[in-house]
């Protein structure tokens, strides 16, 4: 599906007028974005984003292109070599970096030097970052974390654990309750990756983990066995559930809906459904997974929507108003909140929807994390080096005596997709 939405400037230079707020930034010319946002809200904030910032610059004629997300993802290339848009959405990390380094994206580490941007979302900062420069600004995105069962936590005497010993000792007791510690469906191999992003990253620290994961860091390394060894510790513990490569995450979740499981490492998407099948807010609760080494920072997963410049494009100076336009703490408060994107604003001066999981998501992104934000383990690495480390991990958390095994053919594949 492909749509076209043509703004009239005219109409919005009237618009403006009767506001009286509005005022031109002095934009001239043609300004052509292409959105992947083809779902109906994402669509309908981008449209209306963009019809703010032609109300502020009356005299720019602005002419946006929505193409349905799996058909942009095969087109990106073709559009960017040939009659590029002079905006474009796409995605942060690895994602984008085929795009740098085939030379179709414009450095706009100019706009990272401004402290209204370079402080203000500088949690975001290195998965924009390649080769020390930055190739586009974010959106949007949402946190990781270990939701829980606040009631059993209560029910068992237990609080919010900080540390990697804290966190195995209330698996202990979990798991003495006649419980799991954590549910988890590994059926599409994917929830898997989001485990070992986190104990690597909190086990090695973010710059090995990108390392790793764009083939500058060995998987028969001692750093990438700690990791395995620290995850075999919950492993043998009996701390995830039975069977779990038979479930995809949805299913998963009703081992904590019923209380058999206490905790769920995922993404802050998994927290409507715990709502919708009866969970209130008193019973779930969310903390940022635990420190492992001492002294390493803390990194997040945190998918990144992100807007680039086409080094192509014909307009890149109205190109790069928008994206100041799009990164600025009003419009982020207001394109993030619950009526609209539903997620997190990447502006550390927004303000975040009156949702208690999105107000911890922002305060740990914001705040909490200053080792940086991974975009998840199969957009920070390579799509067929992703498929096979997936499996791996997969096996690994049902054989785990298996780990040599696993090492060595992810070290071989990684010589040959690497190559």
């Amino acid at each position: 599906m492909r749509s076209m939405l043509k703004t009239s400037a005219a109409a919005f230079a009237i618009l403006a007028a009767s506001m009286g707020g509005a005022s031109a930034d002095g934009l001239t010319g043609d300004l052509k974005i292409f959105l992947d946002t083809s779902n109906p809200a994402p669509r309908a904030t981008m449209e209306k984003m963009i019809s703010q910032f032609q109300e502020k610059n009356p005299d720019l004629n602005i002419e946006t292109t929505v193409i349905d997300r799996e058909a942009y993802k095969t087109q990106i290339r073709n559009f960017l070599s040939a009659n590029a848009p002079d905006v474009a959405t796409w995605y942060a990390a690895n994602r984008m970096r085929p795009y740098v380094e085939a030379g179709l994206f414009e450095d706009v580490s100019d706009l990272w030097a401004d402290p209204a941007i370079g402080d203000n979302l500088a949690s975001t900062k290195g998965a924009l970052t390649i080769d020390g420069k930055q190739w586009g600004v974010p959106y949007t995105y949402y946190q990781w974390g270990v939701y829980y069962r606040k009631d059993i936590f209560d029910e068992l005497g237990l609080s919010e654990p900080t540390t990697w010993e804290e966190e195995k000792a209330n698996c202990q007791k979990i798991i003495d309750a006649g419980k799991k510690c954590y549910t988890i469906g590994t059926k599409f191999l994917w929830t898997a990756g989001g485990w070992f992003d986190y104990l690597n990253m909190r086990t090695n620290g973010f710059d090995f983990h990108m390392d790793l994961l764009t083939g500058n860091a060995k998987w028969t390394s001692d750093e990438v066995r700690q990791t395995f060894a620290n995850w075999r510790e919950l492993i043998d513990m009996g701390a995830f559930i039975d069977n779990h490569q038979t479930y995809s995450w949805q299913e998963a979740l009703p081992f904590m809906v019923k209380g058999d499981a206490a905790a769920y490492l995922m993404g802050n998407f998994a927290v409507a459904p715990l709502r919708d099948a009866g969970l209130t807010d008193d019973q779930i609760d969310f903390y940022q997974f635990v420190e492992i080494t001492p002294g390493v920072e803390k990194a997040e997963d945190a998918p990144t929507d992100t807007f680039h410049i086409p080094t192509n494009a014909q307009n890149k100076e109205a190109a790069r108003e928008f994206l100041k336009f799009a990164v600025s703490p009003d419009v982020q408060t207001w394109i993030n909140d619950g009526k609209n994107l539903g997620q997190l604003p990447v502006n550390a001066q927004s303000s975040v929807d009156s949702d208690k999981f999105l107000e911890q998501g922002f305060e740990m992104l914001s705040t909490n994390s200053p080792g940086g934000v991974a975009q998840f383990f199969d957009r920070d690495a390579p799509a067929e080096m992703a498929k096979v480390a997936m499996e791996g991990l997969q096996e690994f958390m049902v054989k785990p005596d298996n780990l040599d095994k696993i090492l060595d053919r992810l070290d071989r594949a990684q010589t040959r997709i690497y190559k």
